[in-house]
This record gives C-alpha cells, structure tokens and sequence, in this order.
C-alpha cells in the first residue's frame, strides 16, 4: 500500500460549504489534491475510476457555485459520483466504497443529503431535476429554502430516448433547471450513433459555436463585458441559414463547449448561469475520462472499472481465475455458431465489451450492433432483424433488460419473434449491489405466453444453451448466467441443442429432491455431500427451463419424494412460483408432499461480496443444507447453536 498524497487544500475541506470561501486559485489547488485522492482510494478498493476523474473540475466548480445541499445535484448513472462524495463529508469511508457496509458505488438517497436522487441505470437525471424543480415551484419541502436542480449527463446517456424525453418537458414547461451536459466522447463503451456525431460537429468550431450560442438567445446571460462581442456574433449570423442547435430547438438556452478541466470558464459560466437564468439551460461541457492518471488516459475504456491497482504503475491485482468466466464462455460459443450459420447477429445496448461481444465485433462487424445506452431501441431492433428473416442474439445484462420489458411483451412475445436473448449477470452481483442486481428477469419473462427461459447451471451448459437458443426458431428465446466465472467443469467441443422443455437428473437419491434453476448447482452439490455425511441423500435434479416445465420430470420428482425443494438466484413469482402452480393444478398437494422454494428475499441486498450476499439471501451451501433438514423435521448444527 502506498502512503497517502499530500492534500493540504482538500484536508481544510469538511463540507462543500468550505469552498464557498475558497479564491478561485484555492479552487484550482482543490481540484488536484481531489484527483489525487480519488485515485489513491480507489487503488485501494477498485471501483469506477475514470468517470470520476474526468469530473474533478466540475464536481469542485459545482459545489463551489450552486448552495448545495439546498440546490439539488443530481448525478446521472454516478459512476462519476467517487470525487463528490470525498467533499461532501464522506472522505473517511472512501476506502470502503462498493464493499460490504460501507460506501455505495452510486449516489443513494439514504447514505447523505449531497445524493437528492439514486442512480445506478442511466439517462434519468433530467426528469429527476425537473421533478424537484416542478416541486420546488409547487411547495413540496416544508422548507421554502429549496433551490435549483443540476443535473450532470454524460454524452453516452444523452443517447437514450428518456433524456429527450425529459428535455422535451422540460423546455414545455419552461422551468428554471439547469444541465451540465459532460461530453467526454465515451461512456463505457466508445461513442456511437448520431448523438455523438451531432456532438462532435458542435465542439469541432467551438469558437464559431460559442457566438453561434450567444447569438441564438444566451447574451442576457453573459457576463457584461461580453455582450456587446456576442451582440455584434448575432449581427453577424443574420442571413444564414444554420438553425439553432439541436437542444435550443428543445426549449434550452445552450451555452458551450466549453473546457471542463479549465477552472477559468467553468466558474465565470456557472456563476453566470446561475444568477441569470430563468428558465431551462444546458451548459455544454467537454471534459476527458481518465483525466490526469496516464494508466486511466491510455486505457481503452478510459479506466471506466478497475480492481485495485498499483498507483505508481497502474496494474492491477486481478485474481487468477481457475475457470473462463461465463461471458467468455457465451462468447467464444456464439462466435462459434456464427462461424457456420450467416444470418446470427448480436445486439447490444453500448456494452459490447461487458455482454462479450468485443471478439463477435472483430470478426462479424457487420452483424454485430452497439445501438448506445437505448434498451428499448435495442429490444425492438431485434425484433425487426428477426421479423426480416435474422437470428438476433440481444445481449444485456438482466439489470438493464429491465428497461426494454414493454418492448418484450409488445414487441417480441406477442408476435412470437424469435428474437434471442442473452441476459448476463443473473443473480446477485457483488460489489454494484441493488441497482445491478439480476433478480428478476425469470419473473417477467416466464409469465410470457410462448417465451422460452433457460438458466445455466454450469458454463458447459451455457454452451449448450447458445445452441438451443440458436436452433430455435418458433418465438423468443432467453439463456440466463451469471457474473464471473464458472466452475470448472469439462467443456464440450460443441454446443448440444437440448429437447425444448426437458430437465435432467444429475444424482438419484431418495427422501428429499432439489430441484435447481440456474447457478446454485455447486451449492447445492456442496450440501448434499454435508448432508451425505449424516446419511441423508437427496436427489439432485437441474431444471434447465422455466419455461416450459418439464412436467414429467417435476412430477416424478413429486410422486417419488417425501419433499421438493427448489432453488434459484431470482426473485419471488419466478421459477419456484411456477412448480408451485403446476403442483397445485395437479393436486400433488392433496397427497401431502411437502414444497419449499428457495428465492431471493423481497429486499433489496446491498452490495457486498457475492458469497456475503447470498449468505444475505440465504441460498448458500449451509443455507440449502439446513432447508433440507428443517423440511425433514431435523434440527440443524447451526440452529442449535
């Protein structure tokens, strides 16, 4: 570990209030000694860098501005979010970010006033800020103190439909907010679409743009000296026939680009706008991810995510892994069935690299589509490629898949579209908690009329699952796995196109059967084998599907025990629910079988490592272990204790 960097300036810093009484130089010594501090915490717990640095101006320039907590900042996604919380009172608990009770890795409404909104997901930071701008007009907060809202979007969130939707609004209302657009040209993933090109041609002639923006409505804002240049720019636009920018065309007053690491027009801007604006304003800001940290500048993703790091060298201390991880896997199979059938192509919504698409990319590129941060979009795309005769894998993360679930049931399911979905980080996730949790993508998508939904136990059979979903052309499809990597097991040459619907029995016991879906496979093995040690030996049987049932398969399970035991890594109302009602319907209950189903709890986990949050969950090894003896009439080890 590494000794802590001098921070003088930040030392005399216990609340943003404190820079409220800093000079502008003082300001400017802030901002390094921010940046240095940032990277050491985060050399020390991982987490997401680049982002954050790439705001260390703007964070200490908004603070010292606007009077929060009073005005409303709100963070859109806040990956951004580490260099805000060290001047907002949380410096001391740094080193505990995204770990087990300490720091969220997001801003959280709960952890301190300076977070006014949560995030996690992206492009929601607009609607917030005018909510609290609405509600501040309307008298909502007993306080009648309240101030503005900022809301801070980066460009790649400025991507999704709902940003434009928010703008849209917001110019209609007409209300006074305020949006730092951070355009640092990336996201996670390099920029795509039109909104990026659209961007770029704005800060190619920034100095064209900055009277074109003067011009176009913003000289009452600007500071005296400058009015008359900007009103003799105005003069001078009169006749041609370039139209007002996109955001002005929404409602805004725009004003930029302007330089986000310079301390010298971000403070005279945003003291500008702040005293003289009366209605929507977006304030363009070009900054770099990554910003004064060389290891984080020359990564390809900017240092968007790292595992702890030497702070000298940049390199990280990531664990050897014993087995590929599941993404790998899932990558290294679709490439493969893309090798012999031409019409496979893959949809992600601006994480090609995170849904293991980069290597598809490289090879297939003209089948491989990063629509950027539009999970609707991406949903409905897919569903139009395979309507046109493709077989579209739509690869996101269960988190994410969340966004696009009109679009599955409108779009996708009604019309029996095979549209293939690949949805990973299953299950709880770790260190992002809540907010990336995939806890309910089995619930909402097996209650579908002719949606097929497969979870991998192992990473063999998420090979054979990119087969099935590949072969399988009578409507959507869905393969569920999760986070990191898999178990160990041997791998087939080839993926297998397993029977639609069909389970299989992994180990013939009697008494007690398990029935798994998903990747709790090895717990459960790990039980059993605690429980074999006291001469119990239950039957061990993997689902595969949760839709459709394998109704023999369950049924026999039933008739042939005394118990039936369930286990899966997703909410209530998902795989267990559906056993049940097929039990019901059957009236296997009459005959006094004896059903548990094991499920994520109704709460959301914080984060943690993912052996402490399904210790939370209780779907451990010891966890299944005790179920099957509580169902048994057996008192366990640990409730004796």
């Amino acid at each position: 570990m590494t000794d802590r960097p001098r921070t003088p300036t930040l030392d005399r810093v216990q609340s943003p209030a404190d820079l409220r009484r800093m000079s502008d130089s003082e300001l400017r010594a802030l901002a390094d000694d921010l940046r240095a501090e940032t990277i050491d915490a985060v050399s020390q717990t991982g987490g997401h860098l680049g982002a954050g640095l790439g705001v260390v101006e703007l964070t200490v320039a908004l603070h010292a501005v606007f009077d929060t907590p009073r005005d409303r900042l709100i963070w859109d996604v806040s990956h951004q979010a580490y260099p805000h919380k060290i001047i907002t009172g949380r410096r001391d608990r740094m080193r505990t970010i995204r770990q087990k009770g300490g720091l969220s890795g997001f801003a959280k409404r709960s952890e301190s006033p300076y977070d006014p909104f949560g995030a996690g997901h992206s492009s929601t930071s607009i609607s917030a800020a005018l909510g609290f701008s609405v509600a501040r007009d309307l008298g909502g907060s007993p306080d009648p103190s309240l101030g503005d809202a900022i809301a801070v979007i980066g460009d790649g969130a400025m991507s999704a439909g709902m940003a434009y939707e928010a703008m849209n609004n917001a110019g209609a209302l007409g209300k006074r907010l305020f949006v730092i657009l951070n355009d640092n040209e990336m996201s996670i993933a390099p920029p795509v679409g039109a909104m990026s090109s659209y961007l770029s041609r704005l800060y190619a002639g920034a100095p064209f743009q900055e009277f074109k923006a003067a011009a176009k409505g913003a000289v009452s804002m600007l500071p005296p000296p400058f009015r008359e240049g900007a009103r003799r720019a105005k003069d001078m636009l009169k006749g041609m026939t370039m139209g007002g920018t996109l955001f002005e065309e929404l409602g805004f007053s725009y004003l930029g680009p302007i330089d986000g690491h310079d301390m010298d027009q971000l403070l005279p801007v945003l003291r500008t706008v702040r005293a003289r604006a009366d209605g929507p304003v977006l304030i363009h800001v070009i900054t770099k991810k990554g910003k004064g940290y060389a290891p984080a500048e020359d990564a390809a993703d900017r240092g968007h995510a790292t595992a702890k790091f030497d702070v000298v060298t940049g390199k990280q201390s990531k664990a050897k892994s014993n087995a590929p991880s599941y993404t790998s896997v899932f990558s290294d199979a679709l490439l493969d069935e893309a090798s012999r059938d031409e019409r496979i192509c893959a949809v992600t919504a601006a994480m090609p690299d995170g849904t293991g698409l980069t290597a598809f990319n490289a090879r297939y590129g003209s089948r491989c589509f990063d629509v950027g941060i539009a999970e609707q979009h991406a949903v409905t795309f897919a569903a139009g490629l395979a309507a046109g005769g493709l077989k579209p894998f739509c690869t996101i993360y269960s988190t994410f898949l969340q966004r696009g679930y009109d679009q599955i049931v409108h779009d996708v399911a009604i019309q029996r579209l095979p549209v293939r979905f690949a949805i990973d980080r299953a299950g709880l996730v770790g260190a992002d908690g809540a907010t990336h949790a995939g806890a309910f993508d089995t619930a909402f998508l097996a209650n579908l009329p002719g949606m097929v939904v497969m979870a991998a136990a192992d990473e063999a059979e998420l090979k054979h699952m990119v087969a099935t979903a590949t072969a399988y052309d009578d409507g959507p499809i869905a393969f569920r796995f999760p986070r990191g990597e898999g178990t160990g097991v041997d791998m087939p040459e080839r993926g297998e196109v397993l029977e639609i619907g069909k389970g299989r029995m992994v180990r013939e016991g009697s008494g007690v059967a398990i029935l798994n879906f998903g990747a709790r496979m090895l717990e459960i093995e790990q039980a059993c084998e605690a429980l074999g040690a006291r001469g119990i030996t239950p039957t061990i049987a993997d689902a595969r599907f949760a839709k459709p049932l394998d109704e023999d398969m369950i049924l026999g399970l039933a008739r042939d025990h005394d118990a039936l035991i369930t286990v899966e890594e997703g909410a209530i109302g998902g795989f267990g629910s559906h056993v049940a009602q097929l039990l019901a319907e059957r009236g296997v209950f009459d005959e006094g079988l004896k059903y548990r189903s094991m499920v994520l709890p109704d709460i959301f986990i914080d984060q943690a490592g993912p052996r402490d949050m399904y210790a939370v969950a209780g779907l451990n090894a010891e966890d299944i272990e005790a179920k099957v003896l509580d169902v048994m009439g057996i008192e366990s080890l640990s409730k004796r204790a």
